[in-house]
């Protein structure tokens, strides 16, 4: 229980590192990542949050899971789904923790923007490490690519770029329906998208390893 409890631990601090980096991102005045795309777009032209529509996104992705599994799915289906409910709270908090937190960082010009953008997408890579090496849970959109991707018998990480793709064509949409312009979406958003992966595969082979790890969660809880 003492073990399970650590790497709970280590996938909450994963996630508040995902939060961090996605909110550097936005704040870097470059757009988003895809993943917070819609999201943000929603926030910008309501008087929502961007936690509050992240969470209420992700409810949405958990509803389109259960769809997803309706005709096939297993109590270790079910249970991996709704631990999904409780996390999505906790990651939304913190994104709007950290919006409120870095309310003041302004880029004073192009330069800082991508050095801001470039610091986002390593924290938000960090945050993705943590998040998947505990195997203790994942986020709802991760969630909807792999219950998506087995029903449509595709592979996950060909469906995680069409999922993304769709993520950030929608944005756009909404953006032009409720503003008419394009808001959210940069060259940040391409240049988050393309370096993320390759940064989130260097950390989990060559700095965060499993050994590396258990030091940190024996460090955290002795």
């Amino acid at each position: 229980m003492k073990e399970l409890l650590k790497k709970y631990l280590i996938f909450v601090i994963g996630l508040y590192f995902l939060a961090v980096g996605i909110v550097l991102i936005i704040r870097s005045a470059l757009g988003t990542t895809p993943i917070s795309s819609v999201n943000y777009v929603l926030s910008l032209n309501s008087s929502l949050s961007l936690g509050t529509c992240t969470f209420i996104i992700n409810m949405l992705l958990i509803i389109g899971q259960f769809w997803l599994i309706r005709n096939n799915k297993s109590k270790r289906d079910i249970i991996e789904i709704l631990l999904q409910l409780p996390f999505s709270f906790i990651f939304s908090a913190f994104i709007d923790l950290n919006m409120l937190l870095t309310n003041g960082v302004h880029p004073s010009n192009y330069g800082m923007s991508i050095a801001l953008l470039l610091v986002g997408c390593l924290v938000q890579s960090i945050g993705v490490v943590l998040e998947i090496k505990p195997h203790v849970a994942m986020m709802s959109a991760e969630g909807f690519v792999k219950y998506a991707s087995r029903s449509c018998n595709k592979e996950f990480g060909k469906f995680k770029v069409y999922f993304d793709v769709t993520l950030v064509t929608s944005a756009v949409i909404l953006s032009l329906i409720l503003s008419q312009r394009i808001e959210g979406v940069r060259e940040g958003s391409i240049i988050a998208a393309c370096i993320t992966g390759y940064l989130v595969s260097f950390l989990n082979q060559k700095i965060m390893t499993q050994k590396t790890l258990h030091k940190l969660r024996s460090i955290i809880i002795k």
